[in-house]
């Protein structure tokens, strides 16, 4: 289901960087040539129902390309 982050994501942590990213490859190859890392955080996020969650996120990142793959992988508490 899509989603909205509605708040700043905090407590960023990283999972894992460079070789250790699994899917390295499929990334340097859709989106350029980056040292990836994958992050996770939690933030409130509001969802195409109109439900507002407190959720832990993931995401790929590489410097001067951004965060891609964002996908929220528990949700925590809902809020509303």
């Amino acid at each position: 289901m899509k989603f909205k982050i509605v708040s700043e994501i905090r407590d960023i942590q990283t999972i894992a960087k460079g070789s250790g990213v699994d899917v390295r490859r499929e990334l340097d190859r859709r989106y350029g040539h980056g040292n990836w890392r994958k992050l996770k955080g939690y933030a409130i996020v509001e969802y195409e129902n109109g439900e507002t969650w407190l959720v832990e996120l993931h995401w790929f990142e590489a410097h001067g390309i951004g965060r891609k793959r964002m996908k929220d992988k528990y949700r925590l508490e809902r809020l509303a």
